[in-house]
């Protein structure tokens, strides 16, 4: 019933098959990144290094890689946190069928952590440098941790009930750290130990803070769990692990996972940022360098045999994909208690989660009469962005359920058919401008600044939707190429900007400026292309190479809302504003093409592909792997 450290999870892994030992030496300098992109995209197995180019630990990659083997590893589990969230949602369930729910007392045992004296994790000391020095993509920063569990508590109430365990990324090494005595810590918005650490601020106090690597695998999934403020993750990794955490408790210092493999001991030091990055992240472009906290590190321990899990995050889907899956699996049945009237919300993987959700709604405001235009759904959606870490959406589609009961919020292209054939381009558009978006995202153009923008869709079919590009459409001089990606909407090459670099320094004033100077490419598109030749075109993406946008569902949902900050990038043919109102009477125009303000694109070097390749020839250690 569950595992009691990573290495019983590495053993039951080898012993179902589902995980390879390699002996070849592989350089934890991009090459074990490039094999571990390699393997998620085959749907291999997870992979452990035993011979780590200068260093004496293994490297465990791809452990959450296949959504079967993470069902696996949580095989007891996931049914207790799901009767647990059924109970939650539904507590007359209890008595309808307590049968159902025997085992609930023993889970609820399990959530209680356990304080101990002593541990596996204390058994030896060692310094930062002697850590896998991972660097996933070539102009990383540094070396990172990439699977960190940081466990801070709250000054003003100490103690394992008020604690906060997350994933913030660490970084092991740059030229603003001292080797060995400082790391870099890097946290985003809408984060709880953004809350800890103004309370330490704010009293004047250390900021310590404990970065746990390994253990139960339980612990890493827990770290990224978006519970509620004040729920113990601590607790939910019990549960999904069956096993009470154990943590141990030392006087005048933060407690420690027992039974993890890895602990980083340190402090934050006050009024002292650094630049942290760059980083490649999960959004398929680098996240660039901004002044974040930085920790002076105390201690460094390690149990005996210690492995060192990592992952790789890149354009999705990445292991983190799988993850995600899970965390939808768990907190699905929960929408509906904490959102009332929404039946169903879809972070989009492929368009890096928090850019694009898709709602589904319900229309109840006066079910005797049919409106035929948004109502309700206007109110959840306000809802569903003031929820935690769904408020950093910049695109939130919402449609009504009662247009189509059956429709499947996971088909993506089904769903955006159903919004193209009802939605009201010149009322159905609701923006929200000067707001926070994702820290990582950078279509605006100040960090963890841009806007949003609701789509919202009820009624019936209104519109036909065109199969096929108007055979009569022409151009205006600078855009070429026109090609259909799904019914109704259509990406056309446009004229490209100036290059992004890795310099943020383009102000937003700057931009709006110039933005009133000279009307943009896509204002002029849209002034001289007549829409008379766009029949049946209800949305137009304007992109760098139309071809490759075209070429799948994939491609168009990353390149169109990763690249876009609605309140800026959002044009319309025959746009008008009443009322404070914008909306346009013909198609919606994107501009989705690259900016010099963006970040630049994530790319692995030709000679790591080909070591890569090289490993994965006949005789090999990864032949029949990739």
């Amino acid at each position: 019933m569950g595992y009691q450290s990573l290495q019983q999870c590495v053993d039951d892994l080898q012993r179902q098959g589902q995980l390879v030992h390699i002996d070849a030496p592989i350089d934890a300098n991009l090459e074990a990144a490039a094999i571990q992109r390699r393997v998620v995209a085959a749907g291999g197995p997870a992979l452990l290094f035993t011979n780590v180019v200068n260093c004496r630990f293994p490297m465990l990659a791809n452990l959450f890689g296949t959504r079967e083997r993470t069902r696996l590893i949580f095989r007891d589990g996931i049914e207790a946190i799901k009767q647990l969230v059924l109970l939650r949602s539904d507590p007359q369930q209890l008595l309808r069928r307590p049968w159902h729910f025997r085992g609930v007392p023993l889970v609820g045992l399990s959530m209680l952590p356990k304080k101990v004296a002593r541990g596996p994790i204390l058994a030896n000391r060692t310094t930062i440098s002697q850590l896998p020095q991972l660097k996933s993509w070539p102009q990383d920063g540094g070396a990172f941790v990439t699977l960190p569990q940081v466990y801070t508590e709250d000054v003003r109430q100490p103690g394992l009930k008020h604690s906060n365990l997350g994933m913030y990324r660490v970084q092991l090494s740059g030229e603003h750290y001292k080797p060995d005595e400082e790391i870099g810590l890097h946290y985003q918005i809408h984060r709880s130990i953004g809350v800890h650490h103004a309370a330490a601020l704010a009293a004047g106090k250390p900021f310590r803070v404990n970065v746990f690597v390994g253990g139960p695998p339980a612990m890493t999934v827990a770290a990224v769990m978006p519970l509620p403020e004040g729920m113990s993750e601590l607790g939910f990794a019990g549960a999904l692990g069956g096993h009470r955490v154990r943590m141990i408790s030392r006087p005048g210092e933060l407690p420690f996972h027992a039974d993890t493999d890895f602990c980083i001991v340190g402090e934050v030091i006050p009024d002292r940022l650094e630049p942290e990055g760059p980083f490649g992240d999960h959004l398929g472009y680098y996240s660039l360098t901004h002044p974040f906290p930085v920790m002076r590190v105390k201690e460094v321990y390690h149990r005996d045999g210690a492995i060192w899990p990592f992952t790789v995050v890149g354009r999705p889907p990445q292991e983190d994909s799988m993850l995600g899956e899970l965390i939808h699996e768990i907190t699905g049945p929960l929408i509906p208690e904490v959102l009332p009237g929404v039946r169903g919300v879809n972070a989009v993987d492929a368009a890096g989660v928090h850019p694009l959700l898709l709602a589904i709604g319900s229309e109840r405001y006066m079910p005797f009469l049919t409106a035929g235009r948004p109502q309700e759904i206007l109110t959840q959606a306000s809802a569903i962005l003031g929820q935690g870490q769904l408020s950093l959406a910049k695109f939130l589609l919402i449609v009504a359920e009662q247009d189509d009961p059956q429709l499947d919020i996971h088909h993506i292209e089904q769903f955006l058919r159903h919004l193209l054939q009802r939605a009201d381009w010149s009322r159905d558009l609701h923006f929200h401008t000067q707001t926070t978006v994702d820290t990582l995202d950078y279509s605006g153009t100040e960090l963890n600044a841009g806007s949003k923008v609701v789509m919202a869709a009820a009624g019936p079919a209104r519109y036909e939707l065109a199969t096929s590009v108007p055979s009569d459409l022409k151009l205006p001089s600078g855009f070429r190429d026109a090609r259909l990606v799904l019914p109704g909407l259509m990406a056309i090459t446009g004229p490209r900007c100036p290059a992004p670099s890795f310099d943020y320094d383009v102000s937003h004033v700057a931009h709006q400026e110039s933005r009133r100077e000279v009307a943009t490419p896509l204002e002029r598109f849209c002034a001289e292309i007549s829409p008379v030749n766009l029949d049946g075109i209800r949305w137009i993406v304007v992109v760098d190479e139309s071809q490759f946008v075209a070429e799948s569902l994939r491609n168009f949902l990353w390149v169109t809302f990763t690249r876009t900050n609605p309140a800026a990038d959002l044009y319309g043919i025959e746009s008008f504003v009443f009322d404070k109102h914008w909306g346009c009477r013909g198609p919606l125009v994107f501009d989705a093409r690259i900016k010099p303000h963006h970040a630049p694109v994530l790319e692995e070097p030709p000679e790591i592909t080909r070591r890569v390749d090289s490993l994965a020839t006949p005789g090999g250690p990864l032949h029949g792997i990739i």
